[in-house]
C-alpha cells in the first residue's frame, strides 16, 4: 500500500478465453480508468510491467480446444494472477457465449470457483455476457444480439460452437455439473442489495452459477457494484464496466485518467483477416471496393500452392511502392463457402491452415518493416500475436466498442488492433488505421 491507501500492484485478474476478448475486456478497464496490461499466455518470468498495472488479462486460446486443457490452462492463469497480488478475478468469454455442450465456459468456471473455494464468497458466481453497446442482452435468462435471439443471429451457423439455444441457463446446465440459476431483471432493476439478496437466496438453493440478466449498462453497473465482493466474476467484457468504480469506493484506484495513453509506432500497416463473421464480411466488402486486397483461399493452400508467397509479395508491392498504402490480406467469406471448404478439408484442419498462413504472413511483413497491425477474428488474432512475437500488450484508448488500440511491450513495439469477428462497422479497418491515440496514426 501506498501512503494514500492505494494499493502498489495489479487489483484484478482476468483470464480471457481468446486473445480479442480479451483486448475487449482490457478496453473497458482502460475507460474506467484502470492502467492495464494484457499478456500473451500466462507469463514464466517476471514482468516488469505487471508492477504498474491495476489489472492484469491473461490471454488464452482456449475458447474451442478440449475442455481438460482449458481447465488447465485457466488454473495456470489463476496461479499467475494470485502470485502478482490481485485481489478479485474475472474469466471471460465472449458476449455470444460461444461454446458447445461439451464446454469449456462450464468447466472452466467450476475449476476456477473451486481454486478459489478457500476466499470468502468463493462458492458462487454470476456469468452474464451482455454488452448492450454491441448489441448483447440478457433477459429472462435468453441472449439477443440487437433485435434476435442468439440461434437467429448467424451464430448458429458459427463453424467451431454454432449456437442453437439463446435460454443460456440451459445451455450452461449442460456444460457442469454445477447447479445453474437465475438473477432476474426485475431484480437487477432494484438495485445491488436486491441482487445480493437473491444471490444469498441461490447460494443457500445449492446454486453455485447464476446467470444474470442486463439489458443496460445501468444494469450491468448494478451487477458490478453486488459482485464487488465475488472472488470470481464470469461473463463478457459488458460486466466489467462495473467493477473499477468497486476499487475507487474502497479507496484502492485512484482515478487515472492517463490510463489509456500509448506510446507511438511508426511504420507500415497491414489489415489481416481470418473470421467468417457477418461483421468481418461487411467489413472486408467496404475495403475491397477501393482498396488493395489479397484473398487467401485455403483449398489453394492444401493443394500446395505457394499462396503465402503471393500474398507478401502482393503486400510488399502496395507497401513499398512509389504511393505506399496499406492492404488487406484476408480468408474470410461466407458461412456457406467456409463450411463447403470444411466438408472439403475437415473443420480442423481449414481453420489451422488459414490461420497459420495468415500467422506466417505477419511475420514475413514485420520484416518488411510492417510495424502495425488490424487483424480480425479472434483465432486470427492468437496466432498472428504468437506468430509475431508478442509477449504482453498495453492497453490505449478504444477504436469501436470492444476494440482498443494496443501497443505490444519490449525493445521494437508493434501497434495491434485486435477485434473480435463480430465486432465493428463496416468501415472498422479504416477507422482502426487513422485511429490517433497513440498507435494507429
Amino acid at each position: 500500500m501506498t501512503a494514500s491507501g492505494k494499493q502498489t500492484g495489479p487489483l484484478l485478474g482476468c483470464i480471457a478465453d481468446d486473445f480479442t476478448g480479451a483486448t475487449d475486456l482490457a478496453n473497458m478497464l482502460v475507460r474506467g480508468g484502470m492502467r492495464t496490461v494484457q499478456t500473451i499466455g500466462v507469463p514464466h518470468t517476471h514482468m516488469s510491467a505487471a508492477a504498474d498495472a491495476d489489472a492484469l488479462v491473461v490471454a488464452l486460446k482456449s475458447r474451442t480446444i478440449d475442455a481438460a486443457d482449458a481447465v488447465a490452462q485457466s488454473l495456470a492463469a489463476l496461479t499467475w494472477l494470485r502470485a502478482q497480488g490481485c485481489r478479485q478475478f474475472f474469466f471471460k468469454y465472449c458476449s455470444t457465449f460461444d461454446s458447445t455442450d461439451a464446454g469449456n465456459i462450464g468447466p472452466v468456471t467450476g475449476a476456477l470457483l473451486d481454486a478459489l473455494k478457500d476466499l470468502p464468497g468463493g462458492d458462487f458466481t454470476i456469468a452474464c455476457p451482455a454488452f448492450p453497446e454491441n448489441g448483447r442482452t440478457v433477459y429472462r435468462g435468453h441472449l439477443f444480439v440487437g433485435d434476435v435471439l442468439l440461434n437467429e443471429s448467424g451464430m448458429q451457423n458459427h463453424p467451431l460452437t454454432p449456437m442453437t439455444d439463446p435460454n443460456l441457463v440451459h445451455v450452461l446446465q449442460r456444460q457442469t455439473r454445477s447447479k445453474v440459476g437465475l438473477v432476474r431483471f426485475d431484480v437487477v432493476a432494484q438495485g445491488p442489495n436486491a441482487v445480493c439478496t437473491v444471490v444469498d437466496a441461490l447460494r443457500n438453493e445449492g446454486v453455485r452459477i447464476a446467470i444474470a440478466d442486463a439489458v443496460s449498462d445501468a444494469d450491468l453497473r448494478t451487477l458490478g457494484e453486488a459482485c464487488a465482493e465475488m472472488p470470481l466474476i464470469t461473463g463478457g467484457s459488458g460486466v466489467a464496466l462495473g467493477l473499477p468504480a468497486n476499487f475507487q469506493r474502497a479507496g484502492l484506484l485512484a482515478l487515472a485518467g492517463h490510463a489509456s495513453r500509448l506510446p507511438t509506432v511508426e511504420g507500415a500497416a497491414v489489415v489481416l483477416a481470418g473470421s467468417a463473421s457477418r461483421a468481418t464480411n461487411a467489413q472486408v466488402a467496404a475495403w475491397c471496393v477501393d482498396k488493395p486486397s489479397f484473398r487467401i483461399d485455403p483449398l489453394a493452400i492444401a493443394r500446395g500452392e505457394a499462396v503465402v508467397e503471393q500474398a507478401v509479395a502482393f503486400a510488399r508491392e502496395h507497401l513499398k511502392g512509389e504511393r505506399p498504402q496499406p492492404v488487406l490480406i484476408y480468408a474470410t467469406t461466407s458461412s456457406e463457402e467456409v463450411q463447403a471448404v470444411q466438408h472439403e478439408l475437415g473443420v480442423a484442419r481449414a481453420g489451422q491452415l488459414v490461420e497459420k498462413a495468415l500467422a506466417t504472413i505477419a511475420r514475413e511483413l514485420r520484416m518488411l518493416g510492417v510495424r502495425k497491425f488490424v487483424v480480425a477474428g479472434g483465432e486470427t488474432s492468437g496466432a498472428v500475436v504468437q506468430a509475431l512475437g508478442v509477449q504482453a500488450l498495453r492497453i490505449g484508448a478504444q477504436i469501436a466498442p470492444g476494440v482498443p488500440a494496443t501497443v505490444s511491450t519490449g525493445d521494437e513495439p508493434l501497434a495491434l488492433a485486435l477485434k473480435s469477428g463480430n465486432f465493428g462497422t463496416a468501415d472498422f479497418f479504416l477507422k482502426a488505421l487513422e485511429h490517433r491515440d497513440g498507435d494507429m496514426s
